[in-house]
């Protein structure tokens, strides 16, 4: 099964957590400080929001997928689509270690699919080629310099 992944930086976490969760008719799956995390059947989504310094906004999309295999018939999707793709393995991001790809669509929004492995203590690896985003999208110049190898 694949779900749909939305992810918003706020400006006020606490109130966004009362708003999405008055919304989804649910709390939060996940709450950390700077984090929550709703997964939702009705609507399916894996909705998160963070209050991690960035400007309010959409931080990335994506598609969450539950096997390997599904992992990568989206990165063959992706592959054919002719996008710049960084691949990232046992990556951890929003307090969870993944494998994931990821493009920038067109229009320079960032798109991610992965499959979630694990949980994790930690939001992220801190890794140096991560954009200083709300969540751990790799920069623009990251995708399409690692495409090129």
């Amino acid at each position: 099964m694949k779900r749909m992944h939305l992810h918003i930086s706020v400006d006020d976490l606490a109130q966004s957590i009362d708003f999405y969760s008055a919304l989804f008719g649910n709390a939060p799956t996940v709450q950390k400080t700077d984090y929550a995390k709703w997964m939702l059947d009705d609507p399916s989504v894996n909705f998160a929001i963070s209050q991690r310094g960035m400007k309010a906004g959409l931080d990335h999309v994506g598609i969450q997928v539950e096997s390997e295999q599904e992992l990568q018939e989206l990165k063959h999707r992706l592959e054919q689509a002719d996008l710049s793709l960084l691949s990232q393995t046992g990556t951890t991001c929003c307090y969870a270690k993944s494998d994931k790809h990821w493009v920038q669509d067109p229009s320079g929004i960032a798109w991610e699919t992965y499959r979630t492995l694990d949980s994790a203590p930690t939001f992220n690896d801190q890794q140096p080629e991560v954009a200083s985003t709300a969540c751990c999208t790799p920069a623009a110049e990251t995708v399409r310099f690692m495409a090129r190898k």
